[in-house]
């Protein structure tokens, strides 16, 4: 089990299943998403992203998203230099590019 201590702040990434591209508000705020890319929450975190998804399934600092939707983390669409950050600020402005580049590639995504 990973530790619940803090960690250095990170960007992280989980996919959410398909039904959430049946909410009015998440395709409203995804324009241009392709049936072949899948659909994502982008978040931020001081603690370890396994930790924080725990977190969002169990309802804790609310996000519909990933508490209905949310399958599985993926460290695969998190770029290396990415994902860890000095301070909460740069991983928030690192968590704003990497869900805008995913929305350009096609992909659905929710990020507060």
């Amino acid at each position: 089990m990973p530790s619940v201590e803090p960690s250095k702040p990170c960007v992280y990434v989980i996919e959410l299943n398909d039904a959430v591209r049946s909410d009015k508000k998440f395709v409203a705020m995804n324009p241009g998403m392709r049936d072949d890319k899948v659909c994502v929450y982008v978040g931020h975190t001081g603690r370890d992203p396994e930790v924080r998804f725990a977190q969002h399934l169990a309802g804790y600092k609310e996000c519909k998203y990933v508490e209905k939707f949310g399958e599985r983390l993926r460290p695969d669409l998190v770029p290396k230099y990415e994902k860890e950050f000095k301070n909460s600020r740069e991983a928030e402005a690192a968590e704003a590019r990497l869900a805008e580049r995913l929305r350009k590639r096609g992909h659905g995504v929710w990020q507060k």
